[in-house]
């Protein structure tokens, strides 16, 4: 009885629109309370789940990717983006996802690129001639890039439950990454051919040359975090703060776009941020160790091994389970509920750990684009003044070949293994 109340509350909560830390907050209280639990049980798990060192690096790659947009970095990676395929049939669309595989490994956070991104984009496709459906629909595929090419702060939330080393997880996402950006613009090109969307002139090698100039620095970021953590120089909080300090002197002292008088601004968004996500972490730390006193993960590994040990099917199932369930909840809850019960699921059947966290990860990103709770659609729609249903059509294609890089990841260990075993063995 008190289960089914824990999870008709969930379910209700995120029925009514109600925001997933309040949800998860609302209805574990109300299982402590008729468990006969001692509601002070909740304050101690929440601190357990925050109480984590590698979490730290949060706020600061929160706070590096702010400076960094508030700093000029999103137009300058637009225009090295656009110098390079905006000569291509459909080449704004291109460029969309191009900047957003550059920008990526500075945020580290889909939502971050959807709206630093698609503020730029969207109003600059639909003033070329793109619908302004697909314009909308390229850019919150896209934004699903970001957080599988490092930095990445799924990475880090899957390396503090795992035990995972986090410059592991970084490696072990970007070439799923790249594959998936190169996958959505080959659909891209494919679309726009098909319906003669425009394409602009070829500017020149000067031009490729000029706009890397301009964006070196910013994409520099992405390097300097990678080596911090592979050569041992740093633990990933250490690599986030010393990303903040180049990040603010970027901005300020050589793209001169961040005036000094926005710092504190910027520190106390940022601040707000990362607060609500280790909230978020808390909250569904509690819910999850109520899941776990009910022997709930237990239950689902039971219940799928004593159905099928077939590894083949049991990557299907998980995959199909995430699919679900990114469609209705926040990825990072997501993450903390599921992926200790679905990781020793994994194990039963020899799937390495690594791999594992690999997909799932990607998995959950494609939620963020798959309605009803897809918040990268409600951002990408908002700023392009649309209502959800037209880009929810238009997003499909890409949905579709998102899926097929999906399975191929899954099904094709390598993909998420190698570079982590040649670059951090």
């Amino acid at each position: 009885m008190d289960v089914a109340v824990l999870f008709l509350t969930f379910v209700a909560g995120l029925a009514l629109g109600i925001p997933v830390a309040i949800t998860l907050a609302v209805s574990s209280l109300a299982y402590l309370l008729l468990a006969g639990i001692p509601p002070v049980v909740m304050p101690q798990k929440m601190y357990a789940g925050m109480d984590v060192f590698v979490l730290l690096s949060i706020p600061g790659f929160i706070l590096a990717g702010n400076l960094m947009n508030q700093g000029g970095i999103t137009t300058r990676i637009i225009r090295f983006a656009n110098s390079l395929v905006g000569w291509i049939r459909g080449g704004l669309g291109l460029t969309n996802i191009a900047a957003s595989m550059l920008f990526g490994g500075i945020t580290g956070t889909a939502v971050a690129d959807a709206a630093s991104i698609g503020g730029v984009m969207i109003p600059g496709m639909k003033k070329a001639g793109y619908p302004a459906d697909f314009s909308a629909a390229v850019t919150a595929a896209s934004s699903t890039v970001g957080p599988i090419i490092p930095p990445s702060v799924p990475m880090i939330i899957v390396g503090a439950l795992s035990g995972i080393s986090v410059g592991r997880m970084f490696l072990a996402g970007a070439v799923p990454g790249i594959l998936m950006g190169v996958a959505m613009m080959i659909t891209c090109f494919v679309i726009s051919a098909r319906r003669n969307y425009p394409r602009q002139d070829w500017q020149g090698a000067g031009e490729v040359v000029r706009a890397f100039g301009g964006a070196v620095w910013a994409l520099a970021m992405t390097f300097l975090i990678i080596y911090g953590l592979l050569s041992g120089l740093a633990t990933p909080t250490e690599t986030a703060v010393v990303a903040s300090v180049y990040a603010l002197l970027v901005g300020a002292f050589i793209y001169r776009e961040l005036p000094l008088r926005k710092v504190p601004t910027i520190l106390v968004d940022s601040a707000v941020s990362a607060a609500g996500i280790l909230a978020l972490v808390g909250f569904a730390n509690v819910f999850g160790w109520i899941l776990v006193s009910e022997r709930i993960p237990q239950a689902i590994a039971d219940g799928v091994l004593s159905f099928t040990d077939n590894r083949f099917l049991v990557i299907l199932i998980i995959n199909l389970l995430l699919l679900f369930v990114g469609m209705f909840m926040e990825t990072i809850a997501a993450l903390i509920i599921l992926f200790v019960p679905l990781l020793s699921l994994a194990q039963a059947v020899g799937i390495d750990p690594l791999h594992f966290a690999t997909f799932a990860v990607l998995n959950l990103m494609i939620g963020l684009t798959t309605p009803p709770v897809g918040v990268c659609l409600f951002v990408c729609a908002g700023i392009a003044r649309l209502p959800l249903a037209p880009v929810v059509v238009a997003i499909l294609p890409f949905l579709l070949t998102n899926i097929l890089v999906l399975l191929l990841v899954s099904y094709f260990p390598p993909l998420a293994t190698w570079l982590p075993s040649v670059l951090a063995p």
